[in-house]
Order: structure tokens, then sequence, then C-alpha cells
């Protein structure tokens, strides 16, 4: 076999991998909604299936998730941060941005107000202990110095002594919003740092480093994923979040609207009953976060992930846990 005909075969060897590594990853995922059809999915990585656990697990321990904007928790991860709470998790509901340019609202200040309105409505919903808002310029967060960003997660991280963040992944090649990539960028910069003495040293005098050990991150379109998170015992709970945010985004009230338009013209889907509660309600769950997810959320359908795995309703993530035991760990369990 001549180098061309052996180059050749590679080739197709390495594509018919990545293809049945993706198989499961639908390559055009949320694409048609984000106008990049022909991105092909990266390969998946092994995959774990994290059920809900009996009792509170978790007591003690603190959830961190963090948002450029008052929806994309209730979008992409609503049903985990329900279910972590539920195990017993102190979370906390960090937003870096004030969501100016975006949403309900025909001025400036009406767009922030309605905004922020419905961030602490979406965190009353799903037991958020305490609302943080960073405020920075909607759609603009790449103009700012990423170092300020990061000492302030640092610090928040340091003071609330997070043990878990949910947040964009850092490293999804295929997100065009700056406020996600640059949000996502500094909380991974911010966890690694807070655990170390030498950053940021002026704050250890009245907080102490602190190590994020575990971290829970999601994108839209193709995405890297190791983790399926079964929500099927916190769906109704994810619904309930996304209805709370009623100032923008494809849920919130979306669904009582519909039905009144739809009166209007005197016609009706009897999916969305006969009251506003019933239509939002049942439009999230039937039509955003699962029948035309691909369109309202950039997203797979959560039933159609969960199916996938013998699930009901499931999130997905790039998961990174606690290390392996290192050699401290081989010393102190074996020094004589």
């Amino acid at each position: 076999m001549n180098n061309e005909a052996g180059n050749k075969m590679k080739r197709r060897d390495f594509v018919g991998k990545t293809m049945i590594a993706g198989g499961m990853m639908a390559p055009s995922a949320g694409l048609s909604a984000l106008g990049r059809k022909d991105i092909p999915a990266p390969a998946e990585e092994e995959i774990v299936i994290e059920k809900a656990v009996a009792g509170r697990p978790h007591e003690g321990k603190v959830l961190a998730a963090i948002q450029p904007h008052c929806d994309d928790i209730a979008y992409y991860a609503a049903g985990t941060v329900a279910k972590l709470i539920h195990e017993g998790y102190t979370a906390y509901l960090i937003r870096t941005t004030n969501d100016d340019a975006a949403g309900s609202g025909s001025s400036y200040g009406e767009r922030v107000l309605n905004n922020e309105l419905s961030n602490e409505a979406f965190a009353r919903v799903m037991g958020f202990k305490k609302v943080y808002d960073l405020g920075y310029r909607n759609h603009r967060m790449d103009e700012y110095n990423i170092q300020e960003i990061k000492g302030r997660l640092i610090f928040l991280f340091r003071l609330l002594k997070v043990d878990t963040v949910i947040s964009f992944d850092p490293w999804d090649h295929y997100e065009e919003n700056p406020d996600h990539y640059v949000t996502a960028r500094a909380v991974e910069a911010a966890r690694w740092m807070a655990g170390m003495n030498t950053d940021y040293p002026e704050q250890l005098e009245v907080v102490g480093q602190h190590s994020v050990i575990e971290r829970y991150y999601y994108a839209r379109g193709p995405q890297v994923f190791n983790r399926i998170v079964d929500i099927s015992d916190f769906i109704d709970r994810k619904v309930e979040g996304n209805m709370a945010v009623v100032s923008q985004g494809s849920g919130g009230n979306s669904g009582s609207n519909l039905r009144k338009r739809l009166a209007g013209q005197g016609k009706k889907l009897p999916i969305l009953g006969n009251d506003d509660r019933t239509a939002d309600f049942n439009y999230i769950k039937h039509f955003m976060l699962d029948k035309y997810s691909k369109q309202m959320r950039g997203t797979p359908s959560d039933r159609e992930v969960g199916k996938q795995y013998g699930l009901e309703w499931a999130e997905r993530y790039r998961y990174f846990g606690p290390s392996a035991p290192g050699l401290q760990e081989y010393i102190r369990d074996n020094a004589i």
C-alpha cells in the first residue's frame, strides 16, 4: 500500500470513529437556532449516569450556579440545581450581567429592573439562599478585564466556601455569545485560583483560601459531555423555575400569551388547558424543554436526552469531580 492510499484509509477510519463516537449527540443539535448547521459534534467521553439519592447526602456542601443572564440556569441546568438542593446543598445564584439589552421593557431601566425581578423570582422558586449580581453590561463582557471578573468570583468562592459550581462550559468551541464564554472562562480560572494562597493574597485577610472541587459545565449546540443527570423527579421544578423568568426567553408566560392570542382568533390548543398557569406550564414542559427545544434553547430535548439512557428526563454536562488519590494520600496511608 502506498503512502497516499494509507493516508486516505486513516482519514476514513478517523471520520468513521468520530461519527460513531458522536452518534448519540445529534451533530446538528441546536444549530438551526444558532445558525451553524455544518459543525460536526465533538466525540463524547465515557458516560456516567447520576441519579437522585435518597436523604440529604450533600448536607453542609455549597453550590454556586453562575449565569450571565437570568434565563441561562433555568434553561440548561435547573433540573440538576433542584436535585442537588433536594440532596442537601446550600445554593447561591451568581449573575454576571445586568441583562440591560435583553428582555421586556421599552427603556434601559425597565429592562434591567424586569430581568432583575425575574432573576429573583427564579431564585425563590428554586430555593437559592441568596443572589449576587455582578452587573456587567449585557453582550459586552468581552470588553471587561477578565482579571477583575476572576477576582470577584474568587472572593465569592472563598467567602461562601463553594464546593461545586454549575456554569457554561469554558471549552465549548461553538458558543458565539461573549457573555457566555467570558463568564465560563472566568469561572473556571477563579475556581482553580481560589484555593491558592498566592492569588489575591489581600483577600486572605478576610476570607480563607478555598478549593472548588466539582464542576458541572453545560453548553449549547455540539457538546463534549461525560455525565447524564437524571432530573425525572425534578422536571416540574425546572418548569416552574422557567415560568418565573417572565422578562425574556421562551419560558415565562409564553404559554398564556399564546393561549390568549389564539382565543382572539377563535382558536384553541387543548394542550394549553383552560387557565394561564396550565398554559405556561405545559408550553414550557412540552414545547420548550422537549418538542421544540432545539429551536427555542439551542439544545436537544431533555426528554430525548433522557430517553437515550433509559431515563424519563435528563440534563447533560462535562463534569469534573474530586481528583484521584495522589502522592500525599499514599504517604498518609502507607508511611510507617
